[in-house]
């Protein structure tokens, strides 16, 4: 890999979604919702695909990278994103060889996708932060322009001390 991005479109249009991966200049989406399905138009995985290949962007969906159903029900019920973080973390860890081969399979330039526009609090943000430590990169986090509002969330990822083994 070159270089490590992670990107949402929570309240974006797929257009700009993929005009912000092209000007970035990604090389493979890597989808890790654990259900590749969304509401919002072009976003389920077939569509997306064909929509990114006409970008020349390959497409690649990790399932186990996404976040287990009971850790976001858990999340969705008592907002405790400090939980949260540390379950999914737990979780993780346990994917450290899914992880390790995609930093040998994966090149170029790779943009780790999920819903939340905000990477603090997504479950992205540790997933990014677990292969840039294999990889010895740092990460950055694409903002697609968009003209809808959209709710604003506190308490980010990056107020919550805690470490993810990757060995």
């Amino acid at each position: 890999m070159k270089k490590l991005y992670t990107i949402g479109y929570e309240g974006i249009k797929l257009d700009d979604f993929l005009e912000t991966l092209d000007k970035a200049q990604i090389d493979v989406l890597l989808d890790i919702r654990e259900f590749p399905i969304s509401r919002r138009k072009g976003f389920s995985k077939n569509i997306l695909c064909e929509a990114l290949a006409e970008f020349d962007i390959d497409y690649r969906h990790e399932k186990r990278l996404g976040s287990p159903k009971n850790i976001r029900h858990k999340l969705r019920k008592d907002h405790d994103y400090e939980a949260f973080f540390k379950a999914f973390g737990r979780y993780l860890q346990k994917q450290n060889g899914l992880l390790q081969e995609l930093t040998e399979e994966l090149s170029g330039n790779i943009a780790l996708m999920c819903y939340e526009k905000d990477h603090t609090l997504c479950h992205r943000l540790p997933v990014v932060d677990a292969l840039a430590d294999m990889l010895g990169l740092t990460p950055k986090h694409l903002e697609v322009n968009s003209n809808e509002p959209r709710k604003t969330r506190k308490t980010p990822y990056s107020n919550i001390s805690q470490s993810f083994s990757t060995a």
